[in-house]
């Protein structure tokens, strides 16, 4: 039997830190890109991992970025870590939203705040596509 005890466990994404980090790190820890100092990130859309950007209103993370595929020829890159308290946000395309899960912050499509806490915008990305690669600067 327990008893005066509890147990509490915490997400990683509560601990994600609050700073306001523009650099895009890469998958091999390089930060602002591809290990090649040009400040991008690719996603090859034919990658697993990627699947949901198939499909308007997918979403994806990679890194500190969440890309959202708004229309058929249209994605978005923002920064994942809210600006309150450092959550990881996700996209909403029920009301076309970027939403913190931890304290009710919304955001628009291009960053900007609808309702707070949050009182700065999220990060926003350029974002090209040729054939089946995003390129996120």
């Amino acid at each position: 039997m327990l008893s005066g005890g509890s147990i509490l466990l915490v997400s990683p994404v509560v601990l994600s830190s609050c700073g306001e980090d523009d650099n895009i790190p890469d998958e091999n820890g390089s930060e602002n890109g591809n290990g090649n100092g040009n400040g991008q990130n690719t996603i090859d859309l034919t990658d697993s991992a990627y699947a949901s950007l198939g499909t308007v209103g997918g979403f994806a993370y990679k890194n500190n970025i969440i890309i959202v595929r708004i229309s058929d020829s249209q994605y978005v890159a923002l920064s994942k870590i809210c600006t309150h308290q450092g959550c990881t946000v996700a996209y909403h395309p029920s009301d076309n939203q970027i939403q913190c899960p931890c304290h009710g912050s919304s955001f628009t499509t291009g960053g900007s705040v609808i309702n707070g806490p949050a009182a700065s915008p999220l990060k926003a990305y350029s974002v090209t596509k040729s054939g089946n690669t995003l390129t996120i600067v």
